[in-house]
């Protein structure tokens, strides 16, 4: 009995021959509905060559370029720091002391709830800080207390065992996290740690909205312009795979780290041998 039988019956001729006409109908659909997308964007103009045209111009490229580089740029720092604040707070909240425990858990609740564009423009306005640096202190707060909770639940998730077993060894708590706990939750965590950091790198183009010069910024100036015939439509088309493209990428990034870890374990076994009692 194989693995598949044993959760289901191994469909037949007549099933078969319905998963196909399932698949082919389903196929038809998902043509006729791109195709009538298609129908529309042509029917409306919007390949034309003249809302294009201001893709070929080399001023126009190097905004986009610029854009695309202060966005890579704002989510590098962001998600570095919020890795940063997620172990500090996660720290925190695992901590023995409750004066410790509390606080790291009312700064992780209060961001997480806040709303991203709200301290976005309260940091940006209040405190009268650079766009840039208001956009990354925001997107570090809201994505660093999300993943403080990850990493918490993670660590939380592991065997109570594995703790118990580190202490009777003799290992203190600040070795019993490092060398036990976290190897055994990191790959557990890693699929939501990758999640948030997609969410982060979508979360820059709020920075437009303080005129922060990032990819979608770069994108509106184009789409406005009334001597490109505003071709909002073409600069969705160009900018929205780029998108896709930058999070499809670090989600594949993360899958073949996760397989290399899975290959390369860090622990080997060690061969223990018992020396033989000297012959007196």
């Amino acid at each position: 009995m194989t693995a598949g039988s044993a959760l289901y019956d191994i469909p037949g001729p007549k099933a078969l021959a319905r998963h196909r006409l399932y698949a082919w109908i389903t196929t038809a659909v998902l043509v006729a509905l791109v195709g009538f997308v298609v129908y529309k964007l042509v029917d409306t103009g919007q390949f034309s060559a003249v809302k294009w045209r201001p893709f070929t111009y080399q001023g126009i490229q190097r905004l986009l370029l610029t854009g695309l580089a202060n966005t890579l740029k704002a989510f590098g720092w962001a998600a570095l720091a919020s890795l940063v604040f997620g172990v500090v707070f996660a720290a925190g909240r695992l901590s023995d002391h409750r004066v410790v425990r509390w606080t790291s858990t009312l700064v992780v609740e209060f961001f997480r709830a806040m709303p991203l564009l709200v301290m976005i423009f309260f940091i940006f306005i209040a405190l009268k800080l650079d766009p840039m640096l208001a956009l990354i202190i925001g997107l570090t707060l809201y994505n660093g207390s999300v993943l403080a909770e990850v990493f918490r639940a993670g660590v939380n998730a592991v065997p109570r065992g594995q703790r118990e077993a580190a202490y009777a060894l003799g290992m203190r708590k600040t070795q019993v996290m490092p060398y036990v706990l976290v190897p055994q939750a990191a790959r557990a965590m890693l699929p939501a740690i990758i999640s948030q950091l997609v969410v982060a790198l979508k979360d820059t183009s709020l920075g437009y909205l303080i005129t922060y010069q990032e990819f979608l910024y770069s994108g509106k100036l184009i789409a406005t312009n009334l001597d490109y015939d505003l071709p909002f439509i073409p600069v969705v088309m160009v900018i929205a795979p780029v998108y896709i493209g930058m999070c499809v990428l670090l989600s594949w990034s993360a899958n073949r780290i996760a397989r290399h870890e899975r290959r390369s374990p860090k622990a080997k076994g060690v061969t223990v041998t018992t020396a033989l009692p000297e012959e007196i």
